[in-house]
């Protein structure tokens, strides 16, 4: 078997919707159990879960699940409840993760926790993930309960170490990784493993598609880091300068500072701690990013780990899964251009 090699940019901009296409049947399925599973007899509880679900995300992860599952033509459901099960993990640390850093806009949208308050969105993030472990639970797989409950801990070890390293200018560039590896990178990783366990694959491919997914989830969150200082809210659906004014030291930081002068290095020690959070130091901040071509070394870095997603599938034969795949890769990468 020789490995197809697939260039991320083609002619027209990349985009999700041959994925969606190509998974849309098999979504109205896990949109049904995610719409199931959220109710309680608690009115709050739909109430806010829907608030967040119904909120306009792509849905990428459990599309992921779904879309591997193509790849590997298997025929059977079992993976379209294990992708809410996703869905539901990822939400509910989407809702812890607005709470610790105190976040106002989600997708464009008022934050549950802006509208019903910290302790009720954490109560129902831990509702979800009890929903999550029951779907796992209730697939029988011994193996995929293994994965999916290893990513839910890996993801808040993830969070655990970003508030450790927060407003800690010193953090080093292997620990941002570790940190993204964990909070982002784990779950699409496990979203796309999965999908080879129900099918009855052998391990090296499932060490394929965590291959796939987890250097997927890297370039995602690298783009992510970077369009936080040279995007907008309407674009990015969030605050422009979240992570500059949370003191959050991704890499166009860790770049700049190692590369700025003893002068710059001062603005970003004391912009990190706090003492430097107006608009015009988030400006200054650009503008040192920009002259440090830290921003694009961040995108040349997320293209460098979407090519290594890309190359991790090449040995698959080509089909319509494979190629939308691969364009959800370049997809994820264009979001920053």
């Amino acid at each position: 078997m020789t490995a197809d090699i697939h260039q991320l940019h083609g002619e027209k901009p990349p985009s999700l919707d041959p994925m969606m296409a190509l998974v849309a049947a098999d979504m109205n399925e896990v949109n049904a159990v995610i719409l199931d599973r959220m109710q309680s007899e608690v009115p709050l509880i739909p109430e806010l879960a829907g608030h967040l679900i119904a909120g306009g995300g792509k849905r990428m992860r459990p599309m992921l699940t779904l879309a591997c599952g193509r790849l590997l033509d298997y025929p059977g459901r079992r993976h379209c409840k294990l992708a809410a099960a996703v869905e539901f993990i990822h939400t509910a640390t989407l809702l812890h993760d607005d709470v610790v850093d105190g976040s106002d806009l989600r997708r464009g949208r008022k934050t549950a926790n802006l509208i019903w308050g910290n302790s009720a969105s954490v109560l129902v993030g831990d509702f979800l993930f009890s929903r999550a472990f029951e779907v796992m639970v209730e697939d029988g797989s011994l193996k995929v309960l293994k994965i999916l409950s290893r990513a839910s801990a890996v993801i808040a070890e993830g969070e655990v170490n970003q508030l450790s390293a927060q407003r800690r200018i010193e953090t080093s560039e292997d620990q941002y990784l570790a940190i993204i590896n964990a909070k982002t990178a784990e779950l699409f990783a496990a979203a796309c493993k999965i999908a080879a366990v129900v099918a009855e694959r052998d391990e090296a491919t499932e060490a394929a598609l965590d291959a796939y997914g987890r250097n997927l989830g890297i370039a995602f969150q690298l783009v992510d880091d970077a369009i936080d200082y040279v995007s907008d809210a309407e674009t990015m659906g969030k605050g422009v300068g979240d992570d500059f004014r949370d003191g959050k030291v991704t890499l166009p930081v860790i770049l700049a500072y190692a590369r700025g002068t003893p002068e710059e290095r001062d603005f970003w020690k004391q912009a990190i701690v706090g003492h430097r959070a107006s608009d015009e130091d988030l400006a200054h901040a650009t503008t040192l990013l920009h002259k440090h071509d830290a921003i694009a070394d961040t995108l040349a870095r997320a293209r460098h780990y979407g090519q290594r997603a890309v190359d991790a599938i090449g040995g698959f034969r080509p089909s319509q899964a494979k190629a939308a795949l691969t364009e959800a890769v370049a997809f994820a990468v264009a979001r920053a251009y």
